[in-house]
């Protein structure tokens, strides 16, 4: 197979894309892990799930699952219940200290990408608008 402008142009999507991800978390986490903060947002997302839906959605194992979310009720981030359903099966959910801390890391986020926007043309930040479009199409998200 030939290397073309598209192979080009998906490995430069991609290392741009590590690399913006890699500096959103430098600038938001603080006092959390990455592990911990995508934890947060997958309990989010999943409302209440149980530690196996946790560890499927994450891709992670059971015990690792178990050491994230032990770690999120030491700081307490997220609360653990049994099931009333399934006695053996336990429930996550963030607190409010949770859900706070997860809003504090988006804004950060949001933050760091706005101020870097501003410093761009008009123009500049039109083609940004119609990027994030693209991107958006490309995950499946527009």
């Amino acid at each position: 197979m030939m290397w073309d402008e598209t192979d080009d142009t998906a490995a430069r999507i991609r290392r741009a894309v590590t690399r913006l991800n890699r500096r959103l978390r430098q600038t938001s986490l603080g006092g959390i892990s990455p592990s911990q903060a995508s934890m947060l947002a997958t309990i989010e997302k999943l409302e209440r799930p149980t530690l196996g839906a946790l560890a499927a959605a994450e891709q992670i194992q059971p015990p690792s699952v178990t050491r994230l979310v032990q770690s999120l009720l030491d700081a307490s981030l997220c609360s653990r219940t049994v099931d009333p359903t399934d006695r053996r099966s336990q429930r996550v959910e963030l607190t409010p200290a949770g859900r706070k801390e997860l809003a504090r890391i988006r804004n950060k986020k949001t933050e760091f990408l706005r101020e870097q926007l501003e410093q761009l043309s008009s123009e500049d930040r039109r083609r940004a608008s119609e990027l994030a479009t693209l991107l958006e199409r490309i995950l499946g998200d527009a």
